[in-house]
């Protein structure tokens, strides 16, 4: 965990983190227009994990620290989200896809894929 991850995560809110720490969490659901219906533990893991991964890369980039992802979660992340592209687009929480070569590598690719210019 580079110590960027570390700080968003000491900074995580107090509620979420009681969220995690909830036993009840694995029952519960989140309800989207745009996903359907997610039990919570996994929307939890699918979105706020993947959140907090993906903008260690704009904060050590920002802070001059090492930018270099894990590339099996980089794998992961766009594997996950390829086919999720009009939905993620239309949440409005991405930019347009940046354009890198085919043979970019997998942090590259799913760094253009999130709109960010690598």
């Amino acid at each position: 965990m580079t110590n960027i991850h570390r700080l968003i995560v000491i900074h995580s809110d107090a509620q979420q983190q009681a969220l995690l720490d909830d036993p009840a969490t694995a029952g519960k659901t989140l309800v989207n227009e745009h996903i359907g219906e997610v039990p919570l533990d996994v929307a939890v893991d699918r979105f706020y994990t993947s959140d907090v991964f993906m903008h260690t890369w704009d904060l050590a980039r920002a802070t001059g620290q090492d930018e270099r992802l894990d590339p099996r979660k980089c794998t992961e992340l766009l594997d996950g989200m390829l086919p999720l592209d009009d939905a993620l687009r239309q949440s409005g929480h991405y930019g347009p896809r940046v354009e890198v070569p085919d043979d970019a590598d997998v942090q590259t690719r799913l760094l253009a894929f999130i709109g960010r210019h690598p």
